[in-house]
């Protein structure tokens, strides 16, 4: 395994729409274990591919809650309520914004071992089912954010 580098803002690929995976090969699940770890060491909860260079249509997400995610080609084909929190990015280091979401997401996709499965997520899951699947069509929550970006910092200081 292999800590990636996070692309930024700024950078073109993260603005690239990705595309689906067509097989596992050994390269792509490396490529899931690296952004596993990744993500880790860099205290995130979710990474979509694009974010470590990669057009591939993946996903990893690990709320805490006992989980560890791998969407391959993933599809939100359900959403439902609204919740509206501080939300913040990898590719966007040291800041967050104010971004209105579903507050209920069933998503469909494929697993690591390309088994199609299908996720219900609540809250915080489903926030990052949104913000990760959104990166896989080249959008980042910047576009989303209601009023101003903050800085992480003066938020830690109030």
């Amino acid at each position: 395994m292999a800590v990636r580098q996070i692309r930024t803002i700024g950078d073109e690929i993260l603005t690239k729409k990705c595309k689906p995976v067509r097989e596992l090969t050994p390269r792509m699940a490396q490529l899931i274990e690296d952004m596993f770890e990744t993500m880790y060491e860099s205290d995130g909860v979710g990474l979509a591919a694009p974010q470590v260079g990669i057009l591939k249509q993946i996903v990893v997400i690990d709320v805490e809650d006992e989980n560890q995610y791998v969407l391959i080609n993933p599809e939100i084909v359900e959403a439902s309520g609204s919740q509206t929190d501080a939300e913040g990015c990898l590719s966007v280091p040291g800041k967050s914004g104010t971004v209105t979401r579903p507050d209920h997401v069933v998503v469909r996709c494929l697993n690591e071992k390309m088994e199609p499965v299908e996720y219900v997520g609540d809250g915080l899951l489903a926030r990052c089912f949104c913000h990760e699947i959104d990166h896989l069509q080249g959008h980042l929550y910047v576009e989303k954010v209601e009023g101003e970006l903050r800085d992480l910092e003066e938020e830690a200081e109030e």
